[in-house]
């Protein structure tokens, strides 16, 4: 069947973007400075600025920024990081790749995210961090979490890789850990044209040990200060970016005002929960999720008519194979198991039209009856 309304939609924004786009891009080409360039320096501060940190270390992807950011708090081998098992699957490698163990609590089934009256049951002396994931564009319960570490004397790092243009009691994603990741997949709310992401820090010291880490260690040429890695952001990336974050804005009301499309079309509906946002929360809807029962044969119904969906996320992390060594088994987190069952995203791109949401809940609601 022919996709008439695809999941996303990045041709379409590109088109309109074009030329911007190549101006940007062919400034970078003529300038020589493909790595680390004015356009990465100009991309970390408008993003300090908007995410209310007073620094912003581009980095090469999502992964590496929850990798550079783990080994700059410190953790390492011997050591615990509290987290989510449901979200993707770089926010536990991450842990796994410092030496240090992920150790999963499980959610909260309306928001998705991290339950933090999960968090205590499952601290050790062990432990050193809580690594919670605002997942879908919602941030986590952060006043609750941040309480827990303070009294335990944790960091807290923010997987805000869905989460950019969302905020929890009026302060932005990115603002509440002592460092906070994103990434620039190019699906993303703000989407680069390959791998990209971010560190965001207000800790001075954090930060810059972050700045050493993403280039061999070094703050000057060939003199290495500790062990560091190759994850710097290149310079055409930081470019696009540049171009798009002065549309994120407008992108950002779109998908809202799509959300709330969906919901009004979907209210009421038997057999479907529509995605709830906490009351101190906004939603950037990164993507826009509901729950069914019946969810493979509504997301291989939808695809027979045209509709592209995702399941985000369809195994929980505790069950992966990779992870078997951690010990856990099928049950130990039954509200993150629950949701790997019954989540569908629906299709969400600021360039949807009224009539193509229309037709997606049209058919899916034919979909519930049938």
């Amino acid at each position: 069947m022919e996709i008439i309304v695809p999941s996303f939609d990045l041709a379409q924004q590109n088109e309109i973007l074009y030329e911007e786009l190549m101006t940007a891009i062919g400034n970078v080409i003529k300038s020589g400075q493909l790595i680390m360039g004015p356009d990465v320096v100009k991309l970390e501060k408008s993003l300090a600025s908007y995410c209310k940190t007073k620094q912003a270390i581009g980095v090469a992807n999502g992964s590496d920024a929850l990798y550079l950011a783990l080994l700059a708090a410190g953790i390492g081998p011997g050591d615990e990081v509290i987290t989510t098992p449901f979200t993707f699957f770089a926010t536990a490698s991450s842990i796994v790749r410092t030496g240090a163990k992920p150790v999963f609590c499980d959610i909260d089934l309306k928001t998705f995210n991290l339950a933090p009256q999960e968090i205590e049951k499952n601290l050790t002396s062990k432990t050193k961090a809580i690594l919670p994931v605002h997942l879908y564009g919602q941030v986590a319960e952060m006043d609750k979490i941040n309480a827990i570490a303070k009294a335990h004397n944790l960091v807290v790092i923010e997987d805000a890789a869905q989460a950019l243009g969302a905020s929890y009691d009026g302060r932005p994603a990115c603002s509440f850990g002592d460092l906070a990741c994103l990434s620039f997949y190019p699906t993303k709310n703000l989407g680069a044209f390959g791998e990209a992401g971010m560190v965001f820090s207000s800790n001075e010291e954090l930060a810059k040990k972050v700045k050493l880490l993403r280039v061999h260690g070094s703050s000057r040429r060939y003199h290495h200060e500790i062990l560091g890695f190759n994850c710097r952001l290149d310079t055409i990336q930081a470019a696009v970016l540049n171009v798009k974050l002065k549309y994120l804005p407008g992108w950002l009301s779109k998908r809202k005002a799509i959300a709330a499309q969906y919901d009004k079309e979907l209210k009421g509906v038997h057999g479907l929960i529509t995605p709830y946002t906490h009351p101190k929360a906004v939603h950037s809807y990164h993507q826009y999720v509901i729950k069914v029962k019946n969810r493979d044969e509504i997301y291989r119904k939808l695809q027979e008519q045209g509709i592209s969906t995702m399941i985000y996320y369809p195994l929980a992390l505790h069950l992966q194979p990779v992870f078997s060594n951690l010990g856990y088994k099928e049950g130990d987190f039954p509200l993150a198991e629950q949701a790997t069952h019954e989540v569908l995203a629906l299709p969400m791109y600021p360039e949807m039209t009224e009539e193509q949401v229309k037709f997606v809940c049209d058919k899916l609601k034919t979909c519930l009856i049938g």
